[in-house]
């Protein structure tokens, strides 16, 4: 029984945060321009200095940006650049990136 309500548990919670993270990669892909500076057009970023987007979980990314959007993780320019994304657009660009190869 126990193992039961844990295992329901988990399918819950689990379809609760991709739902959250749902977003449109067509949209993401329009508003990522100002990612693309240091991140590449494509997710793959011409320096070792900037981390390559393309392929990451959706869900990871989203939660890094809600993450420096609300100061949780620190980087001068990411805090600068995610201040002002909605959730939407969060989950846009999350979706966006995740869709790559």
């Amino acid at each position: 029984m126990k193992k039961g309500l844990i295992l329901s548990a988990a399918i819950i919670l689990s379809s609760l945060a991709s739902a959250s993270f749902a977003g449109d990669a067509a949209t993401g892909k329009a508003q990522s321009a100002i990612c693309s500076g240091c991140h590449g057009a494509n997710g793959i970023s011409n320096s070792d200095v900037w981390p390559n987007l393309a392929g990451k979980k959706q869900a990871y990314l989203a939660n890094a940006l809600q993450m420096y959007r609300d100061g949780r993780r620190k980087n001068k320019m990411m805090s600068a650049r995610a201040k002002n994304l909605t959730d939407a657009d969060i989950a846009n660009l999350a979706a966006y990136y995740a869709s790559l190869k």
